[in-house]
């Protein structure tokens, strides 16, 4: 196992395109980030093979896209504007300010070393603030969401009638959420701006325990199935003084960052409390009819979330490998096909039009299914070593041969093992190895 520290895939990262500093040019600012051009297909495939699983292949949950800026008075009542709050201290000696329950020793500040010189603790809300409209009011006062749950709670009624959902059935979203982090770090692992992957799922009350677990494991599949190691993962149930004012029942999903076991995703049984307090303040009623029983109740709610930003680091931390190869590192992403930012990559032996123009016609046929890249750029032997640094699962060289028995030399990038096919059935021969 490759021991990834987070100076590595955070050089790795800028390096290769994947994450860069925001407005870097300007000094940059604190942990806000830049997907570049290989790290925005790494999230999307991330992204694309989450809503694959918990919405395109499931008949029981239905998709959802809401506004980033709500009322203010959602925020009232689901509790963020009273309780999302973190204990927030701040050290007289050097001036930082950090979470309390984030502290290692609650007496000494980690960036100056001295003891004793922190302030009281106090609660610091979480939400961002700015306002709609020409006047800067109280009365005019949003909030940039700091989740996208309560979006789908309050479209609860819309969702389920438009689309005739009957219990259980789940409303799924991925999208932006801003978070005022006290102490944000570990690169894109705790950011102020990132993308959630939310899915609430509503179910009968006497069936939350069972959905609850079923939910736990399906997530934690997801994980392995898409190539993460299973030692690098494990559940972590949360005590009872650590639930959120809304679980009834929480469990991360841990994954073994460089700098320790920490939060992947958490799956909450978040009871009825959205749905009701949804309905006292608003007066709507988001009770659910059963028709069957003739009975009107608040279905219970079991809640898969993750961060699209933070799982995509978890997927580039897991796959980063060295290995010597003729006494040379090669370092590989050793990154699942389907995530794979480019599926392949299309080599010319030369720079001679002879076997440029060849080459770009494969790549043509090749982009109506795939992300690919085509890479003219130095020797072949480099070229391969950086399409395994971006984990680029396949390479497909074009040289001389080709001209005249109209094959390529396909090269895997795991095993490195080179086979001969012929063009015209390159696409399908690709397509065996990469649709799935």
């Amino acid at each position: 196992m490759t021991q990834v520290t987070l100076e590595t895939i955070s050089n790795l990262a800028k390096k290769r395109g994947f994450v860069f500093q925001s407005s870097e040019i300007y000094g940059g600012i604190r942990s806000a980030y830049d997907y570049g051009p290989l790290g925005v297909e790494l999230l999307r495939n991330v992204k694309e093979q989450w809503w694959r699983s918990l919405v395109q292949q499931r008949n029981d949950v239905v998709g959802l896209d809401s506004a980033i800026i709500q009322a203010r008075a959602v925020w009232r009542a689901s509790g963020h504007e009273e309780v999302f709050t973190d204990p927030m201290v701040e050290c007289r000696n050097c001036n930082t300010r950090h979470r309390l329950d984030k502290l290692e020793d609650p007496e000494q500040c980690p960036s100056c070393g001295k003891r004793g010189t922190f302030t009281e603790p106090r609660q610091f809300n979480l939400m961002f603030k700015t306002h709609m409209g020409p006047v800067e009011d109280e009365d005019n006062l949003v909030y940039l969401r700091p989740e996208t749950a309560q979006g789908i709670f309050i479209n609860f009624e819309n969702v389920r009638r438009s689309n005739r959902m009957k219990l259980p059935f789940g409303i799924a979203q991925i999208g932006k959420s801003f978070r005022n982090e006290i102490t944000p770090g570990q690169f894109v692992f705790r950011t102020r701006e990132f993308e959630q992957m939310e899915m609430e799922f509503f179910c009968r009350p006497e069936e939350a325990d069972e959905w609850f677990n079923y939910w736990v494991e399906h997530r934690f599949s997801w994980y392995t199935d898409l190539g993460i190691d299973p030692d690098k993962l494990r559940l972590r149930p949360h005590d009872a003084d650590e639930l959120s004012h809304y679980s009834a029942g929480t469990s991360d999903i841990e994954f073994l960052f460089p700098w320790g076991w920490d939060e992947l995703e958490g799956i909450a049984n978040r009871t009825d409390y959205d749905l009701k307090q949804h309905t006292e303040h608003s007066g709507e009623d988001l009770r659910y009819f059963d028709q069957e029983t003739n009975e009107r109740f608040f279905p219970y709610v079991i809640e898969p979330a993750a961060g699209a930003t933070r799982t995509t680091f978890a997927f580039l931390i897991d796959a980063y490998t060295e290995e010597e190869v003729n006494e040379e590192t090669r370092v590989v992403l050793r990154l699942d096909p389907r995530l794979a930012p480019y599926k392949a990559a299309v080599l010319p032996l030369s720079k001679k039009p002879e076997l440029i123009e060849p080459a770009e016609k494969i790549a043509t046929e090749l982009r109506r299914k795939w992300m690919i890249e085509v890479d003219t750029t130095q020797s072949i032997g480099r070229r391969y070593r950086r399409q395994d640094e971006i984990g680029t699962p396949y390479c497909v060289t074009v040289d001389f041969d080709t001209l005249e028995d109209h094959a390529v030399t396909v090269r895997d990038r795991d095993s490195m093992a080179q086979e001969r096919v012929s063009t015209d059935r390159l696409l399908e021969y690709l397509s065996g190895l990469l649709d799935r």
